[in-house]
């Protein structure tokens, strides 16, 4: 089966042909970094411009690297949500059309759960369930039971700000552009990470939930001083920068291993699969790694930890076959979906 999909949840503008689910034959991503650079985020006018502006060329060029044509298509699958809604409703309405025009059927797909399967969909050898998946990108932090493909219970969530972006804050309160946090790597490599003891939140009614507010909020007080009559602010010369990064990054990442290794172990997971952008950072793997070294532990391939339509298309395609048709017309976007 060959299966088209499209991602615009945000601010990549992706689409991807894909057969039986794991065989990738293109997947073209177009990113906005330059356009939401000078703003220190994703300005989301701005983003639904730019998804209108390269879609097409970044579909022509998706079948171009894939040799194949529309007609050939077996199935359209789109990220539904959750993100922005404007970006939402431009793939929506894209996959819509050509399901149309060509009367083939398409497939609605989590954009979050589609991050986690992007980790298995380049797996040589079986995957054991129950795994324990684990989304850290900009806008998610999740903890997922995953029982199969499709089948997952929530078990831990940020309840204030995700990872990614936390990293994006600090980021720009040391002055550095978007996106922070390979920024962020590259000077805690330069940095002590036990200069400044900062720690991530704890939730005691829910101990897998996550809380990265607080620990964004110790770095703003480290660099201004928190009153006038205390701490003065710090001077952000080179060195007390990466010390910052370094102590921030390892706080984040202790927080994110000790909670991962609790959940693997209170739900019986030898498998940990991690997904979204925040997985890129090596230290992070370094960490898993040296905590976890009797599970087995996948990470997307390159090219799939960023948003991409390869894993919509590859996710797609087990929606498609476990439904057993396709999602009616009348399907609207979600800003939100709950595992």
């Amino acid at each position: 089966m060959i299966v088209l999909g499209i991602e615009s949840t945000c601010d990549e503008t992706s689409c991807s042909v894909v057969k039986n689910g794991c065989e990738i034959l293109s997947n073209v991503v177009s990113s906005q970094i330059d356009l939401h650079a000078e703003y220190g985020g994703v300005v989301p006018e701005l983003s639904c411009r730019r998804h209108v502006d390269v879609f097409i060329p970044v579909l022509e060029e998706a079948l171009k690297e894939a040799q194949i044509s529309l007609d050939m298509v077996d199935l359209f699958a789109v990220a539904y949500g959750p993100g922005l809604i404007g970006a939402l409703l431009i793939g929506i309405t894209a996959a819509k059309s050509l399901s149309l025009v060509f009367n083939k059927p398409f497939i609605s797909v989590n954009h979050v759960e589609a991050h986690l399967y992007a980790a298995l969909m380049s797996q040589k050898t079986p995957v054991t369930f129950p795994c324990l998946g684990v989304v850290l990108s900009g806008a998610h932090t999740s903890l997922v039971r995953m029982d199969e493909i499709g089948s997952y219970k929530l078990i831990g969530e940020t309840i204030d700000d995700a990872i990614g972006e936390a990293f994006d804050k600090v980021a720009r309160q040391l002055g550095l552009n978007y996106p922070g946090g390979p920024k962020i790597e590259a000077l805690a490599k330069d940095g002590d990470p036990k200069r400044f003891g900062f720690k991530a939140g704890k939730s005691k009614e829910h101990p897998l939930n996550f809380s990265f507010s607080g620990l964004k909020t110790a770095v703003l007080y480290t660099l201004q001083g928190q009153n006038k009559l205390s701490t003065m602010p710090l001077p952000l010369t080179k060195q007390n920068m990466c010390d910052i990064a370094a102590s921030f990054q390892h706080a984040a990442f202790t927080d994110v291993v000790e909670k991962v290794m609790s959940a693997a172990e209170q739900y019986h997971c030898k498998t940990l699969v991690f997904g979204g952008g925040v997985t890129n950072n090596l230290e992070l793997r370094r960490m898993i790694q040296e905590k976890a070294p009797q599970l087995r532990i996948l990470w997307p391939s390159l090219g799939l930890s960023l948003d991409n339509a390869a894993m919509i298309a590859g996710l797609g395609y087990h929606n498609f076959i476990r439904k057993g048709k396709g999602d009616p017309l009348n399907l609207e976007a979600a800003t939100r979906i709950a595992f």
